[in-house]
């Protein structure tokens, strides 16, 4: 996603984005918010980063659901024909 693209969803300028990329300054807390969310994480795991802390690791599927959460719903419906494809070659070699 361009910089622009990505400070017209948060409704900033691109050259805030930049900004932020450049490390020259960071998001005010509500923009942090709005990231966290978007990218499947919350508010405090993105300021524990912040702060040069790591992340604590959570289980690889509430990871997954977190981020099919803010997926688009086309990306979110190819996973789950992918999943149900790997269901049915399972249960033909199960002999279900």
């Amino acid at each position: 996603m361009s910089q622009r693209a990505f400070g017209k969803l948060l409704g900033v300028s691109a050259t805030a984005v930049q900004y932020w990329e450049k490390g020259v300054t960071v998001p005010d807390m509500e923009n942090l918010a709005q990231i966290a969310k978007r990218a499947g994480y919350t508010l405090e795991e993105i300021l524990s980063c912040l702060e040069g802390k790591p992340v604590s690791e959570s289980s690889d599927l509430n990871q997954i659901l977190r981020q099919i959460k803010y997926m688009p719903l086309t990306q979110v419906a190819m996973i789950v024909q992918a999943a149900a494809e790997r269901f049915a070659t399972a249960a033909e070699s199960s002999g279900s």
